[in-house]
């Protein structure tokens, strides 16, 4: 089972999803489910993302009322024998992934999946993986990206996607002065 994992599109109203990489949207038509961690920010992304696959989504912070009102803060389910929460805003911390951890095992999940801050993060944590996908359109100290999940014979493998586009300020003038900026990209594709 393929799973694309998103998180903080913020798409306004009258955005379409055509926006993103097409290299995402052709991930997002090929998997099997689709989840999203919250900020799609326009009813009409959530709609969109629905048409394309099977969609499982939590709201976010930035999130539309109609959005809040649908979308539950968190959310478990299961896939092929593992089992995965999803929310936005699990903490604050880009660093420190102590109280993330906690609620994935409050929530007795496999793996917990969570957005809010704009950066990719894969964290194994003995008998659990945090995972969030960062932002296709407004990444912070890192290149736009998504997540793959693989999920095979109850394991689940889960990958970081980069995508050219808009990077955060402050690797776009790293790279102006002609500095390699290292993101958590670049570590983490070194690593799987």
């Amino acid at each position: 089972m393929k799973i694309t994992v998103i998180s903080d599109t913020h798409l306004r109203p009258g955005q379409s999803i055509e926006i993103l990489p097409q290299p995402l949207l052709d991930m997002l038509a090929s998997s099997d489910m689709i989840v999203h961690a919250g900020d799609f920010e326009s009813l009409q992304c959530y709609n969109e993302l629905q048409d394309i696959n099977n969609l499982v989504a939590v709201a976010g912070n930035t999130d539309s009322p109609k959005i809040r009102q649908l979308l539950p803060e968190h959310t478990t389910f299961e896939a092929e024998g593992v089992r995965i929460g999803v929310t936005h805003q699990g903490q604050l911390s880009v660093v420190d992934m102590t109280g993330l951890g906690y609620f994935a095992r409050e929530l007795e999940v496999d793996l917990l999946i969570f957005g809010h801050i704009h950066r990719p993060r894969v964290h194994k944590s003995g008998d659990f993986t945090l995972l969030c996908p960062g932002s296709p359109t407004s990444p912070r100290q890192s290149d736009p990206s998504a997540a793959e999940l693989i999920i095979e014979d109850g394991e689940v493998s889960a990958g970081i996607v980069n995508f050219q586009g808009k990077v955060c300020g402050s690797i776009e003038f790293a790279r102006s002065q002609g500095k390699k900026y290292t993101t958590y990209n670049d570590v983490a594709r070194s690593h799987h």
